[in-house]
């Protein structure tokens, strides 16, 4: 699954297009490395992304192509 979608599909951000453009700014990290829009993920990864003034660090668990509403949060796990 492309990282857009995945911050699409997981809710962390509301809209693919805003995800996008946060990936082309520079603003997620895949592993430690600032990735593209269309850069694959899978189970087991990290994705950080950086907000204004803060950081979110999440550790993929699953991916789902079409989730329910209450199916987002159980795509990923928050890191410290």
């Amino acid at each position: 699954m492309r990282i857009d979608k995945f911050l699409k599909n997981s809710r962390i951000i509301k809209r693919r297009t805003v995800a996008k453009e946060a990936c082309e700014g520079g603003r997620v990290s895949v592993n430690g490395k600032t990735v593209k829009p269309g850069v694959e993920v899978s189970p087991g990864d990290v994705v950080e992304i950086r907000f204004g003034t803060g950081t979110m660090k999440v550790k993929i668990i699953e991916l789902i192509e079409n989730p329910k509403k209450n199916d987002g949060e159980n795509m990923y796990e928050i890191m410290e």
